[in-house]
């Protein structure tokens, strides 16, 4: 038997690496999630993990070889990578919208169903370090426990705020692999336009909503006593997310 190797290890999570799999924690969602995954291998979208089955309390995805994580922010500093993780999201939102299963998923909301006029399955998490990459191009999309029911344009705000990014000069230069500081206007364009989007109007105040909507649900999940989110609040969470959305109000100009 091979030995595991740890790839995450959260307070309230642990996933492992065993061999051609990776092994994580069941949760209430995983059915919902495990139903969305095998609709997407059915369908022929090529970049989600496949379902190998549960063990116990754990679940078992195959692994999918490449660079994720921390790494993945020096993909999307490169223009190719940019561009290629937005037609990724794209194929995605045109992959799942025709999902229309005979049991109602659940997921970690407490939404039911597949959305409703105007909505996806959204994946919830797109940042660069959930997309797996070989060089600047995806070749895999992780981390599936958020996956919700929204407006596509959710996740493409929510991915803009890590992939323009919205963040300040040092963070970008010191911390997201920057050699200097980014032109946030023309990514956002290369993003929508790689995406599909004819405009880019109304994205910034977008990207605002889902940077407030993720305060809220950092604070509300903490105050129901979701261990991670506690000792995020613990940590100064809501205060770092607080100076995020200020940021982005008091530099919008950057972006529109």
């Amino acid at each position: 038997m091979p030995d595991d190797e740890v790839l995450q290890d959260r307070s309230d999570r642990q996933v492992v690496r065993r061999g051609s799999t990776v092994r994580h924690p069941v949760q209430p969602w995983t059915p919902a999630v495990h139903a969305l995954l095998d609709y997407l291998g059915d369908a022929g979208f090529p970049y989600s993990p496949r379902v190998v089955g549960i063990e116990g309390d754990v679940e078992i995805l195959t692994y999918i070889e490449g660079e994720s994580g921390p790494d993945g922010w020096a993909k999307v500093v490169d223009e190719d990578g940019l561009v290629a993780a937005a037609r990724m999201l794209r194929l995605y939102h045109d992959a799942v919208a025709a999902w229309k299963p005979d049991e109602e998923p659940v997921w970690f909301t407490g939404q039911t169903g597949t959305g409703g006029p105007g909505e996806v399955v959204c994946h919830g998490d797109f940042g660069p370090w959930n997309i797996v990459w070989q060089g600047t191009q995806p070749v895999g999309l992780l981390d599936w426990e958020y996956a919700n029911l929204a407006p596509p344009r959710q996740d493409v705000a929510y991915a803009l705020e890590y992939l323009a990014p919205f963040r300040d000069d040092e963070t970008c230069v010191r911390w997201l692999r920057y050699p200097e500081p980014p032109n946030r206007r023309r990514r956002l364009e290369l993003f929508a336009e790689a995406y599909g989007l004819s405009s880019t109007d109304g994205l910034v105040d977008e990207v605002v909503a889902v940077q407030r909507a993720g305060l809220d649900t950092v604070r509300r999940l903490a105050e129901e006593g979701h261990e991670r989110q506690v000792a995020m609040v613990a940590d100064g969470e809501l205060e770092r997310l607080r100076g995020d959305v200020d940021w982005t109000e008091r530099h919008r100009h950057l972006f529109d």
